[in-house]
């Protein structure tokens, strides 16, 4: 049941080896169906993962939709399902509810324009170099090479089913004034269409905050006069990764908290305390993270200098 356009849409993808088993989350969407096509065409072991949130009526028979259309490719299925609490941040909370239960790994039928979506986004936020760079091309993102016009194109000339998912048009969401919005005019503007542009100078930004990364790796940022000797965009990435991995949320801390951290650095302050409970203080030229000290006349804990400097230098909280 191939279509004439999956060769030509295949040499712009990024799928593992022929044989390979990939997990993909599929919800129904064009992009997701389209993505899960081309898998079964590269030579995966695709298997469309659906997770239904249960936040619109019906979204429980969005699953058939995605059964049958794997049923059709031959590939495996399996349907999921999470609960979310209604409440802010809800968009938010759905994705990382997905996410939790997909596994590790999964590709997502993540396209170009939402490449240049991501960027702006992240623009807006006021993120660095490595927001800038949007997602990275690869299992993952095995279709961040192809438009949407394109994966609509492939689902309608085989005859796929749909889910349209009416949150897509809802301008409450970011994303959604984004794609309606400001990417038409902002084309308009320019006189062209932006998507390619932006995800073009994602994919350079991407190279440069790479080098960034691999250079900011001699720095220990545990060594106060190593992060103050060395060039900040490489100090800053030090301090970054270190107090994401010691903070165990996988999410890197925001600027205001990095240039706190090299402030203790410079011993400009003794300690700074940041975002999800770590204190970070210097002592004999070197930075020492820890829990936060409990309340005057409280008891105290172990970790909470109970050492004597010299011990661990980079403790965690566990």
């Amino acid at each position: 049941m191939l279509s004439g356009l999956v060769v030509p849409l295949l040499s712009r993808c990024s799928f593992p080896p022929h044989g390979s088993p990939l997990a993909c989350a599929v919800s129904g969407g064009p992009d997701s169906l389209a993505m899960l096509v081309l898998a079964v065409a590269s030579g995966c072991r695709a298997t469309a993962y659906h997770v239904d949130h249960g936040l619109r009526a019906g979204s429980s028979g969005e699953a058939a939709v995605v059964a049958e259309a794997a049923e059709r490719l031959r590939a495996g299925f399996v349907s999921l399902r999470v609960e979310v609490a209604p409440g802010p941040n809800l968009e938010a909370r759905a994705r990382e509810a997905r996410f939790a239960v997909l596994p590790s790994g999964a590709a997502t039928g993540h396209t170009a324009d939402d490449q240049a979506e991501t960027v702006l986004v992240n623009l807006l936020r006021g993120a660095g170099p490595s927001g800038l760079a949007g997602m990275r091309p690869g299992a993952r993102h095995p279709i961040l090479g192809l438009r949407r016009s394109e994966t609509r194109a492939l689902v309608v000339s085989l005859g796929l089913s749909v889910v349209e998912d009416p949150t897509n048009s809802d301008p409450r969401h970011q994303r959604n004034r984004i794609r309606h919005e400001l990417l038409p005019l902002a084309g308009e503007v320019a006189r062209r269409d932006l998507v390619p542009v932006l995800a073009r100078q994602a994919a350079l930004i991407a190279d440069d905050a790479d080098l960034l990364e691999q250079l900011a790796r001699s720095v220990d940022p545990g060594d106060a006069r190593a992060l103050v000797t060395a060039p900040a965009p490489l100090a800053r990435r030090a301090v970054r990764r270190w107090v994401r991995e010691l903070s165990g949320t996988g999410y890197p801390p925001d600027a205001a908290a990095v240039d706190r951290v090299l402030a203790v650095a410079r011993g400009e302050v003794l300690a700074c305390e940041l975002p999800g409970g770590l204190r970070i203080r210097r002592s004999k030229g070197r930075l020492l993270a820890s829990a936060p000290d409990p309340p005057s006349g409280a008891p105290g804990r172990p970790g909470d200098g109970s050492e004597p400097d010299g011990g661990h230098a980079v403790r965690s909280r566990r």
